[in-house]
């Protein structure tokens, strides 16, 4: 069986989310209710992110890429409730209409 020359899974969505993080902006007023669940979407998005990257530097690959799987959902719910502002980038964010 020939090796594969992609990235593996887990670097692949390190990456991903860590571009999609970096692309999002809270979308509520800043004195709006929804301001603080926006921050919270993005604070568990860091939070399971950095969990992330722990994993994957002490070589805990399943856990980093669930952690990153994780850290992408936060974010992903948070475009799909409008807590947050992906623009309109449909590579990195389910987005409908």
């Amino acid at each position: 069986m020939a090796a594969s020359s992609s990235p593996p899974l887990y670097a692949k969505y390190l990456r991903l989310t860590r571009e999609a993080l970096d692309r999002v902006r809270s979308a509520p007023p800043a004195r709006s209710f929804l301001a603080g669940a926006s921050d919270d979407f993005l604070g568990m998005a860091r939070a399971y992110l950095a969990d992330a990257e722990h994993f994957a530097a002490g070589g805990d690959l399943d856990r980093a890429l669930a952690a990153a799987s994780y850290a992408h959902g936060w974010l992903d719910a948070g475009v799909r409730l409008g807590l947050l502002d992906g623009g309109d980038d449909d590579q990195r964010f389910t987005l409908f209409r």
